[in-house]
């Protein structure tokens, strides 16, 4: 097998950028990273970066659309295509398809898709994300309060069933017992808790019964207040804690943001999208579950107002965490790239540029505007 040598790039290793260093992709894997004149780049047919920025491919945990297609509408092989063919314009090299809130019927259907779509090898496509119907109508934001219903076995074995790749589940703790939780992180489900109203208490409850992370920190959860800290409190308090955050400047402010980055370790917050079928598509308005949602100034909404999900892509949310949140840019990457492929557990497979990883790469200008993008070393520009 013919090695391909990415050349005069200058590559994100972690928290620095290396120049003159060059990247060996042998079949789906990253070989080695090796110096200008290594005898190893011999023979290896040679990729010029001109210069351009090298970065770790983006993980994106939460992608409800892309591309015009909303995959609630239709959870099939070919819309989880449709999503990633978007997705990877910007960045994206590897998602969770999300369903939200929906009949058991539809998440089977999901599922069974998404076990289609892996077994085909779909580009970028690494797991489900079931974000509820086990979560709160007093958080529900834009879901629909009349598919909700607390987590049981059925559930549980219908949420562990998809048997390869990757499966996030969000729920409300209220909705589910400790030991339900617990049994469905042991079948290995990631659990996350979002759409909540649970106290303080409960949510430490929960995160000792499995539940490792947060969707999107302060958006439809009990808010810290000087009484009670809520789920936001409780996830800002645990430090192992995973904090999904949604870096549009208009889902959170950017003040409140940098206060929570100040709270907790940075490598146990990561960026997501929850993204709409509008990304990667130009689209100013769809229908969600018979309700007509409108593209505004860059935000999703619903006919009363509510945020439905955003209009953002992964790599305007790096560009906004160096921005809005004066990260450095390695730190941005990371949350995007390094920090969910921990939280997912493929901390040893994707998020970094090392021999061994995945070949799942970005390559991008100064402003984070994406070239090229690797899936498992094969190239695609943009």
């Amino acid at each position: 097998m013919s090695a391909t040598a990415l050349v005069n790039g200058r590559v994100l290793l972690d928290d620095r950028i290396a120049g003159g260093c060059a990247v060996l992709v042998e079949g789906e894997r990253i070989a080695a990273l090796v110096q200008a004149g290594d005898a190893r780049l011999r023979g290896a047919r040679v990729h010029d970066l001109e210069g351009a920025l090298l970065l770790p491919g983006f993980v994106d945990c939460q992608v409800n659309g892309g591309g015009g297609v909303l995959f609630n509408d239709a959870p099939s092989v070919e819309s989880i295509e449709a999503i990633g063919r978007a997705h990877r314009r910007f960045g994206t090299t590897a998602f969770l398809p999300t369903l939200i809130s929906d009949d058991l019927s539809v998440i089977r259907e999901a599922i069974a898709a998404v076990r289609e779509a892996i077994a085909r090898r779909v580009p970028g496509v690494i797991g489900v994300h079931i974000e509820g119907p086990f979560i709160s109508a007093a958080r529900k934001g834009a879901h629909d309060a009349a598919k909700f219903r607390d987590l049981d076995e059925r559930g549980v074995a219908l949420l562990s069933s998809l048997g390869t790749g990757r499966t996030l589940v969000t729920l409300a703790p209220e909705m589910a017992t400790p030991a339900t939780i617990r049994k469905l992180a042991d079948s290995g489900v990631v659990v996350s808790a979002g759409h909540t109203n649970a106290t303080y208490e409960e949510t430490l409850a929960a995160f000792e019964s499995g539940v490792t992370g947060v969707t999107h920190l302060f958006n439809a959860m009990s808010p810290m207040t000087n009484r009670e800290p809520g789920t936001v409190g409780a996830a800002l308090h645990d430090p192992d804690c995973w904090c999904g955050l949604i870096v549009d400047g208009r889902h959170v402010h950017p003040a409140v943001l940098q206060l929570a980055l100040r709270a907790k370790a940075a490598d146990r917050f990561m960026l997501v999208t929850d993204a709409m079928p509008s990304v990667g598509s130009g689209r100013e308005d769809f229908l969600l579950q018979g309700r007509r949602i409108t593209v505004k100034d860059g935000v999703c909404v619903d006919e009363n107002g509510t945020l439905a999900g955003s209009a953002i892509d992964m790599a305007t949310a790096v560009r906004n965490a160096v921005d809005l949140l004066e990260l450095p840019l390695a730190h941005a990457v990371r949350m995007a790239s390094a920090n969910p492929a921990r939280f997912l557990g493929l901390e040893r497979e994707l998020g970094r540029i090392a021999p061994g990883y995945r070949a799942n790469l970005v390559v991008a200008d100064e402003g984070l505007v994406v070239r090229e993008t690797w899936i498992d070393g094969v190239r695609e520009a943009v």
